[in-house]
């Protein structure tokens, strides 16, 4: 099959998309048909970052042409360093969607009063986020970081896994300095060892595991039981209500993109690699990983389950400084 034979039309027709064996893509699409039609503009603004599934689809093409069958041109914004400023853009009114970042900023940022609204949710496992410090640290167990600092962004991946890691080992948080810092910051400041570990996601954590002789203290796919955190795919309410016809088609144009990146391990690290431009062998080690997409609508009853338990345990441990219900803040599409 082409990169281009998953139309919008034909994707919103079927239920699932089997990629064949043990790496297979699903889309959980149980999206109801809309009822006429909504689009305002023949233009999508798109944020993307240094990796991810954006990246993937501006680098290769094939995302613009499929968006192209129904008249939609795409015009990329960025790179951005994290999920929060790409909210920020959409907000801010010169970007019309995120680019699939963490589940736990975005509800940071609605809760402060961003009108925002989740359109779909992704999986991307195994999940690669960990705790690192360096080989010489003397830091070999969560338990060492006790009386340590530890960067971490905040409402983020970073800090969340801290807190789950901490937790676990019932250790008390204050015993652990949190210093929050974006990713650009926070890797200058462990490589000088202003810092005594981090909390970070892929490829940020392989890269400093390699260059910086750094270790794991606790590694998500492993060391985690549960999900608390999903990449999600965010616009504002008011540009859904009245372009429900391009949200779907963005979302189309991503199932296949997630499909491809799935599909093709290998191809995609390359991608990521130029951009990133990190060594082969933290591409390979990336490679090894054989990570799949899993797309979630925002009608999937358990998902969004999971998706409120994620967020009153976050609010729960004041990641989210109040309670949220996730569904209040849904796209109707």
């Amino acid at each position: 099959m082409s990169d281009f034979a998953l139309s919008r039309r034909r994707f919103l027709a079927t239920s699932a998309v089997a990629a064949g064996g043990a790496g297979a893509f699903t889309a959980q699409a149980q999206t109801p048909p809309a009822k006429g039609k909504s689009r305002t503009t023949d233009t999508v603004r798109l944020t993307y970052g240094r990796g991810g599934l954006p990246l993937q689809a501006k680098e290769r093409g094939a995302f613009e042409k499929i968006l192209a069958q129904d008249g939609i041109k795409v015009q990329w914004i960025g790179p951005f360093p994290n999920h929060a400023p790409s909210l920020q853009a959409v907000t801010g009114g010169s970007a019309d969607f995120g680019f699939w970042g963490s589940s736990t900023p975005a509800l940071a940022a609605i809760i402060a009063g961003s009108p925002l609204i989740f359109t779909h949710f992704a999986l991307y496992e195994p999940r690669s986020t960990a705790i690192i410090a360096k080989d010489d640290s003397g830091i070999h167990a969560v338990k060492d970081l006790v009386g340590k600092s530890v960067a971490v962004n905040r409402s983020g991946l970073g800090e969340f896994l801290l807190v789950a890691a901490l937790e676990k080992h019932g250790i008390d948080r204050k015993k652990v300095k949190f210093v929050y810092l974006n990713p650009p910051d926070a890797g200058p400041a462990f490589a000088q060892g202003k810092i005594d570990a981090w909390s970070m996601w892929s490829p940020g954590v392989d890269i400093a595991r390699t260059e910086y002789k750094a270790h794991d203290i606790f590694f998500e796919g492993r060391d985690l039981d549960f999900f608390i955190d999903f990449s999600s795919l965010l616009t504002t309410r008011k540009f859904s209500e009245e372009n429900a016809d391009l949200v779907r088609a963005v979302i189309a144009a991503y199932a296949a993109e997630a499909k491809w990146v799935t599909d093709n391990p290998f191809e995609a690290e390359v991608i990521a690699q130029k951009e990133a431009n990190y060594s082969d062998k933290v591409r390979d080690h990336l490679v090894s990983y054989k990570r799949r997409y899993q797309l979630y609508d925002v009608y999937d009853e358990k998902f969004l389950k999971d998706f409120q338990f994620a967020a009153d345990w976050l609010s729960e441990r004041n990641i989210l400084p109040q309670k949220v219900k996730v569904t209040d803040y849904l796209a109707r599409l």
